[in-house]
């Protein structure tokens, strides 16, 4: 099977421009192409997932990515598929994102003899003179087409400001200069991008002449994938320091039933058809199913180690075994007062809740359990004794820790 049939059959392509040509550019590996990456945080998250996948599966391929960083785009926010704007950042804070995407990318991404660029749109867009900008690219957009673009109709009922309305003008001239400048001929992005994305297409186009090759490809779920990376505790980070490897392990051991080989299909590289098999796996089996979800997606962030450890210490979790790869959490003795701790505080403690209001709440819903026992005093007391082996302490269905008194 060929690379672009191979993303059909992995259910990553929802619409494409002309799909007879951009088949051809992808099997013969002759594609340079783009996918965006706003720097809004200093971590990349769950949500980018599919797009580095999608990279690594066409780089394999011999095609050439190029990692675009949205140095330019993010002193302004990203209004697409959004009811509000993001805040505005400092440069100061948007370089350091920035620094810490390269890092998380270089991972997945062979960067190496102009395998793959990266690039920083605040390479050309720092630097435009705004009547340059409406003399070359302004008069090539229709305020009536631009109007019709369902991420303007969202906000048009509570007002549409100017700066948000100029961000398809900004994401189309990325394009057209990543053309230019590196030959990039095709994009890629979330199926919330198509009206921005077929902006760019079409001033290539008209600038360059109907022969220049600008192609566009959109891929299926993208926004769904964005939704993968928020859960009810927050977001699920690729940096080991914001999501520890056994939670992001056990964020893909928990998705839902109906969501497992979807997420196999187009986020692993396992075969089609070792996936294909698992077509037929029902009710127990499932949860090997989800098990090897998220060992493979742990190995491919951090590293085969880690996601070893993580499987570890999530089967000895629902077995009684030997707890000791679960993310741990210390306290000392000065936080036991007449031999013993407060739950509530020591959920605190432990990083499982926020605040003691929401750990009283938690243990009053019997969301909480310590060594497996559920606890529904909230005047309950953890004895120094129970933290002789290390005590497992879980909120929920997902969070756990393993704490353990320092002495």
């Amino acid at each position: 099977m060929q690379i672009y049939d191979e993303l059909v059959a992995r259910g990553l392509i929802a619409q494409v421009t002309d799909e007879d040509e951009i088949r051809n550019l992808v099997n013969n590996g002759k594609a340079t192409f783009y996918i965006g990456f706003d720097p809004t945080a200093d971590s990349l998250h769950v949500g980018h997932f599919m797009a580095l996948c999608l990279m690594k599966r066409l780089q394999m391929a011999g095609n050439r990515p190029i990692a675009l960083l949205g140095g330019g785009t993010g002193m302004i926010g990203d209004p697409s598929g959004r009811s509000d704007m993001r805040q505005m950042m400092t440069p100061e804070t948007i370089q350091h994102n920035v620094d810490c995407f390269k890092v998380q990318m270089s991972r997945f991404i062979d960067f190496s003899e102009g395998k793959a660029l990266m690039v920083n749109n605040a390479e050309w867009l720092m630097n435009l003179n705004y009547v340059e900008l409406l003399r070359e690219v302004g008069a090539h957009f229709s305020v009536n087409r631009m109007l019709t673009a369902e991420c303007y109709k969202q906000r048009m009922e509570r007002g549409l400001s100017f700066l948000e309305f100029n961000y398809m003008i900004m994401q189309s001239y990325d394009f057209y200069m990543l053309y230019k400048k590196y030959g990039c001929n095709m994009q890629f992005g979330g199926d919330d991008q198509w009206s921005n994305m077929l902006g760019g297409t079409e001033l290539i186009r008209r600038k360059l002449g109907k022969d220049a090759y600008a192609m566009t490809i959109t891929l299926l779920l993208n926004s769904e994938g964005k939704k993968m990376g928020k859960t009810q505790s927050g977001a699920v980070w690729l940096d080991p320091n914001k999501t520890s490897p056994f939670d992001f392990y056990q964020y893909w051991r928990n998705v839902a039933d109906a969501d497992v080989l979807k997420c196999l299909r187009m986020l692993t590289f396992l075969p089609l058809e070792q996936i294909d098999e698992m077509d037929k796996w029902e009710g127990s089996q499932l949860n090997r199913a989800k098990e090897i979800l998220a060992y493979e997606l742990t190995s491919l962030v951090h590293g085969e180690d880690e996601a070893k450890k993580a499987q570890d210490g999530a089967r000895a979790l629902f077995s009684g075994g030997n707890a000791s790869e679960m993310p741990t959490a210390e306290i000392a003795e000065d936080d036991l007062q007449d031999g013993g701790i407060e739950l509530i505080s020591l959920l605190l403690k432990a990083g499982l809740v926020p605040s003691r209001s929401e750990g009283r709440r938690a243990i009053e819903q019997g969301g909480v359990t310590v060594d497996g026992e559920k606890a529904t005093d909230i005047k309950t007391v953890i004895s120094e004794d129970q933290f002789k082996d290390g005590l497992v302490l879980k909120r929920g269905k997902k969070n756990f820790r393993r704490v353990v008194l320092k002495k």
